[in-house]
Formats: structure tokens, sequence, C-alpha cells
């Protein structure tokens, strides 16, 4: 984790002296064009705290020494920020549900309509179980998408993957939790509240026994063992024909710092450092969460720089298979590749006050865009005017134009 309090100083906010006033017709209210309030803006501390961490303005001077004596490999640096809203833009997406079943032997099972594909999504929501009930990851087993289990289920997409399905085993777990909870809390003359669990153990008054013999005593009082959970995102109300309205309910937010290299005879480049400060609330999983920037990063300076699409003379798509179409590999990660995340709670209650974690990063490749554009600017007085992907043509192109 980043934790920008921990410098000398800590973070100071913005300043506005108190007797200076916003320009007629602006509002201190910070809004979207669809007219959305930003609430949770933390975007000023973060960048903050990143030009701190990457010694940005230090690199910016020493970018600039190394153009003024090489007239062939120029240099560039950029940091460039993200705000990503998170939802689906049409509502009735934005909900899940979930079954949890929990046996005897202290085993659970879950399933949910989330589809995972590698992005982690079955063992961030097998934690919320877990924490739920108090229990080792061994004990909670994640059954496949069904159905015929969970039905009407949402596409696992914008980001919502874990808020939703989360969220939704989180409160079939809490059902069922809250009725052997209720039922040893009677005959042991305690209050449910007060009863535990923790450590594969359930404490309920002066008892203690493991969680296998809780569900046990559950089941023979009759008590039930499964539940459904339905999770739906609150707060949303988005007018899709008027473009008004609050469509999100949180965003997520980022900064990235990427210094690259150019070739101005070639059009070759590389990533020769990039600094990465992201904003995933409580993170459920920091290492889950770390791959998925680190990979969201990789994509998003790939669809920029390399993802050209090419059309024949007859409209038919020439760059149709991996044959001829190029996407980054592991050679064109960051040299330097820095992540952290930004010791920060979501202020809206969503899973364990945690943020959604996927196509946000994937934005914080436009950083290498900008240092590439940087990079040509060192070339002469024009404006690069690069355009994306900047492949080694564009760039050769742009390079003769700030020349010319």
């Amino acid at each position: 984790y980043y934790d920008g309090a921990a410098e000398a100083g800590g973070l100071s906010a913005p300043r506005r002296s108190s007797g200076s006033a916003l320009p007629e017709g602006i509002s201190a209210k910070k809004k979207t064009p669809f007219g959305m309030e930003v609430e949770d803006f933390i975007l000023h501390e973060m960048t903050e705290a990143l030009v701190r961490s990457a010694d940005y303005a230090a690199r910016r001077n020493a970018v600039a020494e190394w153009n003024a004596r090489h007239a062939v490999l120029k240099k560039g640096i950029a940091l460039t920020p993200v705000k990503f809203g998170i939802s689906f833009t049409l509502t009735h997406l934005n909900q899940a549900g979930a079954l949890v079943h929990v046996y005897q032997d202290g085993s659970v099972q879950v399933n949910h309509g989330g589809t995972e594909m590698g992005q982690g999504l079955y063992q961030k929501v097998a934690q919320v179980a877990t924490h739920a009930f108090g229990l080792p990851m061994a004990a909670v087993k994640i059954t496949a998408t069904d159905t015929g289990k969970v039905p009407n289920s949402s596409a696992t997409a914008a980001s919502s993957g874990s808020d939703l399905n989360g969220m939704a085993v989180k409160a079939a777990c809490d059902e069922i939790r809250g009725r052997i909870a209720a039922h040893l809390a009677a005959t042991r003359q305690t209050d449910p509240a007060q009863v535990r669990f923790a450590g594969g153990r359930v404490f309920a008054g002066g008892d203690e026994m493991s969680f296998a013999e809780a569900a046990q005593h559950a089941y023979q009082a009759r008590v039930s063992l499964s539940a459904t959970g339905f999770y739906r995102t609150p707060k949303l109300s988005w007018d899709r024909i008027a473009g008004r309205g609050r469509p999100f309910l949180y965003f997520a937010y980022g900064a990235a710092v990427s210094e690259v290299v150019l070739d101005t005879l070639t059009g070759e480049n590389r990533i020769l450092r990039t600094d990465i400060l992201h904003d995933a609330g409580t993170s459920l999983n920091p290492a889950l969460d770390i791959g998925q920037i680190e990979g969201g990063f990789v994509q998003g300076a790939g669809w920029l720089t390399m993802e050209e699409l090419v059309w024949d003379a007859k409209g038919r798509l020439s760059t149709h298979a991996p044959s001829t179409y190029k996407i980054p590999a592991v050679g064109d990660r960051p040299q330097v590749f820095n992540v952290a995340l930004w010791d920060g709670a979501n202020r809206e209650e969503t899973i364990h006050r945690s943020k959604a974690v996927g196509e946000p990063p994937f934005m914080l490749g436009i950083s290498v865009l900008m240092a590439l554009s940087d990079a040509v600017a060192a070339c002469g007085p024009g404006y690069p005017a690069l355009d994306a992907p900047a492949t080694p043509e564009r760039l050769l192109r742009a390079i003769d134009r700030v020349q010319a």
C-alpha cells in the first residue's frame, strides 16, 4: 500500500485564500458533463503524492538535459490522471444473485452469476465468504456459474464483477450466519450479536466450538443452512435519452508517470519506467489488484502505440489475426515498473469498501502516448499532433512535422 500520510509533512489539500472567490458562473461543486456531482474526488492528493514518489520534477529536468545532448535518441516523460466511473450505464444490469450452502462438515459451497476469466473474481468472492464465516480458504468452494442455480445474471463487465457478486454472496452468507447465531444464542442464553465467527471457530456465550459443530447443531435444530443473496447497486438514476443523471455509484482514480525513449531514425521506442498510484479503495486482495493494474496498463499502452487497424481497398479488415495484428508482449512492459495502491476506503458502501479494478488502469496507458508526444516535441519547434496508435510510422511522420 502507498500511505501518503506516512511521508514527512503528510498530504495537504489544495488551499484557497479565505478572501478569494470562484469566477462567476463556476460552481464550487464538481459535476460531470452529464450532471452527476462528484463527491469523492481525490486526484489532487493522489497526483501530488505520485509526483513526489516518482521524483517527477527531477526526472523531467534530467530528460531535458538528455535531449539537449542527444540528437538521435530522444526521451519523453508524462504524468496522466484517470477518473473512471463504475457501474453499468444500462441501469437494470446493476444487479446480481448468489446461492450459498453450508454443510455439516463445515464446508461452504458458493455459486454466483460472475464469470471467471483470469481476473481473480472467484478468489475475491471466496474471500468474502471466508470473511463472513471466519473460515480458511480451503473450506469454501466456488462452483461454475450456472443459470440453473443463479438465474438472470448480468454480464461480467464494466469492472463490476466483484462489486455485484461479492455483495450478493455477502448477503447470502450473512443470512445463514444470522440463523446459526440466533440458534446458538437461544440455546446458550446470550445475544445473537455476541456470537462470533473467527479462525474456523464459533464463540457463543461461554461455549466455543468448531464451525462444523455449529453447523451440525443448526442442522439438528432444523435451521436452514442454505440461502440466496441479491444485490442491486443503490443511488443510480440515469436518463439515457437526455444523457443526465447518476449512472455511476462511484469513481475509481489513478495516475501514472511514464518515461520513454524514442529512436528518431526508425520510430522504434521503449518504455523505460512507469510509476502508478491507483485507487482500489480498501482492496479485497492487493496482490490480485496490483496484477490487474499491471496488466491493464500494458494492454492500454499497446492499444495506444501498436494496435493499428488496417482495411484494404475493398473495406476488408486486414489486421484480423495474430499474424497481422500486433499486441503488446512481455518485452513491451516498462523496464522499471512501480505500482502502489492508494491507502483509502471507498466512501460508498461497496463490498468491504473496495473499488473495482479492471478497466480503470487500462486508461493509465495514456501516459505512454503522452510521453512519446513529449519525446517527439524535443525534435523540433512544431506541435507533435501525434495520433494513436503511435506506431513507428506515425512517430516518424510526427517528427517530420515538428522539424518542418
